[in-house]
């Protein structure tokens, strides 16, 4: 399957072969010790280590929920009337799918399926790159893509990518992306990262965005046993990258319909502003946070209370 497809999910092999998980990982294990695929956090893919790049059908296979759930997430961020940058990615592309319901946007891309995905939509306006076509990811990369960024200023930039850690930000395996990604980051205000959490911990060739460039990363919930992506997302949280996890609401769940997925800003220590920030300004809180924090401001209102009327 690694084979004919270049990645594959566990959850998709154990569901061919009809066995658990767990077992499914152990066999994976193997078969990388004989050098036959390289594990990733919820999958393998074909040997071939930094340089590697899977290929658009090879992406498109791989935690298809999660970037399902990471782009109903994303899309809630981009308001009415906003111009975005979106790059190029499978994630990315599920975003766009959903941005056609946005009035008024106007999205800038080297992205020919984000470009694809927005066509029909009559009210959103779609500005390409010039460039050279990239045939694996259908991106348009090279001086031609980059120039035409020059002095353009948008509200944010949605970026996918081959790899996401603390030490070195969002990264790829190819040097013409990684570059037109950069100076996607140069025309925008913030950055947001779509990232799945095979992800996380993950380094690549060559760095995109730095850490303490990105703004927020939309992930999914990182499975109990995968210690190095809860991790990675805590280290990200330290140096103040903005956490929402989709996918998980109050119980937990998942598979909320399309457009009400669920949503948590997770609170690491670290995050700028003391907590995940709305697109219109503000901080994000929990009901309980709130209730907590108005607790402990009560006694210090009592006696102003109490000033006040002495006076």
């Amino acid at each position: 399957m690694v084979r004919a497809n270049g990645a594959v999910s566990l959850r998709e092999l154990a569901r061919v072969v009809q066995t658990s998980e767990v077992t499914v990982r152990r066999d994976v294990r193997a078969l990388e010790a004989e050098g036959l695929l390289d594990r990733r956090h919820g999958g393998a893919v074909l040997p071939g280590g930094f340089t590697r790049e899977s290929g658009f059908p090879q992406k498109s296979h791989l935690a298809t929920a999660e970037k399902t759930a990471i782009a109903d997430v994303a899309a809630a961020l981009v308001e009415e009337g906003e111009a975005i940058v979106v790059g190029a990615g499978t994630t990315t592309q599920e975003l766009a799918r959903r941005l056609a319901r946005v009035p008024g946007l106007t999205v800038v891309t080297n992205s020919l399926l984000v470009a694809q995905a927005l066509a029909h939509a009559n009210r959103v306006e779609v500005v390409m790159t010039g460039g050279t076509l990239r045939g694996s990811n259908y991106a348009l990369v090279g001086s031609g893509a980059e120039q035409s960024l020059q002095g353009l200023r948008v509200s944010r930039a949605f970026l996918s990518g081959s790899g996401l850690t603390a030490e070195r930000g969002l990264s790829t395996s190819n040097m013409l992306s990684a570059s037109v990604d950069r100076a996607l980051v140069q025309a925008a205000a913030e950055v947001v990262v779509l990232a799945d959490h095979t992800k996380l911990g993950t380094d690549t060739m060559f760095q995109t965005v730095p850490t303490d460039v990105i703004t927020r990363l939309v992930t999914d919930e990182p499975p109990a046993h995968d210690e190095r992506a809860a991790t990675e997302l805590q280290a990200l949280a330290d140096q103040g990258v903005q956490i929402t996890v989709a996918g998980a609401g109050p119980s937990g769940t998942e598979g909320a319909p399309p457009g009400r997925q669920h949503r948590r800003d997770v609170p690491l220590p670290g995050q700028r502003g003391g907590g995940a920030r709305h697109p219109g300004g503000g901080t994000l809180r929990s009901a309980a946070a709130a209730s907590l924090a108005a607790e402990d401001r009560a006694p210090e209102r009592g006696a102003r209370v109490a000033d006040l009327r002495r006076r």
